[in-house]
């Protein structure tokens, strides 16, 4: 197992403040498409260039896309966001769509979150001394000494009738009434 984990700084879960609130602002500032023309490594890159490049420069006008050329070097992508952060992505040997995939994911997130050790997976700035909530929080505590298969936790819940249920209960009485209204009505006409 590796320890590179413990090289990387440790920070927590953040987004930047007050981010999509009022209007959403983009955290990309500027990529940089370092290519070799002609290396068969930057064939994926060259070909975004080539088809996807001014769709995607018209579609992020905040954007600033730098285009540098340079031979026998691997292909590589360089991301900056507004906070001064850098996220270097080597795309040697990458399809066009994979490059595509990496692009629309910069553009999308604030930062370079695989550069940072998360000490914990959730944080919050008012900790709670009961501790996070669970679905098991304001469970009844009887339940914890109860052996399982039980009758009484196993029922079924009984619900409250329906609107449905009580109007097809109305109609089957209204039902009954009107055959023993029919058959009434019969006997009055035989006995007269």
């Amino acid at each position: 197992m590796s320890n590179h984990n413990l090289f990387l700084k440790a920070a927590w879960p953040r987004a930047p403040l007050n981010n999509g609130i009022g209007r959403y602002i983009g955290q990309l500032q500027r990529i940089t498409l370092k290519f070799c023309k002609n290396h068969g490594s930057s064939r994926g890159l060259r070909d975004f260039l080539e088809n996807n490049l001014v769709d995607f420069a018209k579609e992020n006008p905040g954007v600033v896309v730098y285009v540098k050329p340079r031979r026998h070097r691997t292909p590589v992508i360089v991301a900056e966001y507004l906070d001064g952060q850098r996220h270097w992505l080597n795309v040697k040997d990458f399809d066009r769509e994979i490059i595509v995939k990496w692009i629309e994911l910069m553009k999308t997130q604030a930062n370079d979150g695989s550069q940072c050790r998360l000490r914990r997976m959730w944080h919050t700035e008012n900790p709670s001394i009961q501790g996070p909530w669970t679905p098991f929080t304001f469970q009844d505590p009887s339940v914890n000494l109860i052996k399982f298969p039980d009758d009484k936790f196993g029922a079924a819940i009984k619900r409250d009738v329906t609107a449905t249920e009580q109007l097809i209960k109305l109609y089957e009485e209204q039902k009954k009434l009107a055959e023993i209204n029919n058959v009434d009505t019969e006997k009055l006409s035989l006995t007269q």
